[in-house]
């Protein structure tokens, strides 16, 4: 069973006993946290996809260590304008273990509709629409074709 899970705003794909490496989460190692933003939960045949999340799926994983990653370094630089700059940072992370994947189905019942009978007086209100309907056919009948213009040859013999 695998599934993906949006954490730090990046999609992860996780499974049982992962350990992962993502953005800083302010919690001390050992604590358990839960994450319910579930996109996709695959369990052998069957496959839930989420519209945008599935519902009642849920991911709980255990802090184990904060750390910082190795350098990154970005430079920058203009040709022929004298320009050359070095900057770097590192970016701070946390490991956590997948313990658990849970998907959870919440079963709500409803009542089925049941059609109330129409009172007697309805029956004759149904009559006036369908006058109305007819009477809107009339006015968007189509409008006869107008005459084909007099050729231009005709009209300069009609001005000589």
């Amino acid at each position: 069973m695998y599934a993906i899970v949006e954490i730090g705003g990046m999609q992860w794909k996780v499974a049982q006993k992962d350990t992962l490496r993502v953005p800083r989460i302010e919690l001390d190692p050992g604590k358990s946290l839960e994450f319910d933003r579930v996109l996709l939960v695959v369990d052998k045949e069957n496959v839930e996809i989420g519209k945008p999340v599935v519902p009642h799926a849920k991911i709980k994983a255990t802090v184990v260590s904060h750390g910082k990653d190795k350098k990154i370094k970005v430079f920058k630089k203009k040709r022929r304008k004298n320009y050359k700059v070095l900057k770097g940072h590192r970016q701070d992370f946390t490991e956590i273990t997948i313990d658990q994947i849970t998907v959870g189905k919440v079963e709500i019942k409803t009542k089925p509709a049941v059609k109330k009978p129409e009172p007697a007086s309805a029956k004759p209100a149904a009559a006036k629409p369908t006058a109305k309907k007819t009477e809107t056919k009339k006015a968007t009948a189509p409008k006869p074709k107008q005459a084909a213009k007099k050729s231009t040859a005709s009209q300069k013999e009609k001005k000589d």
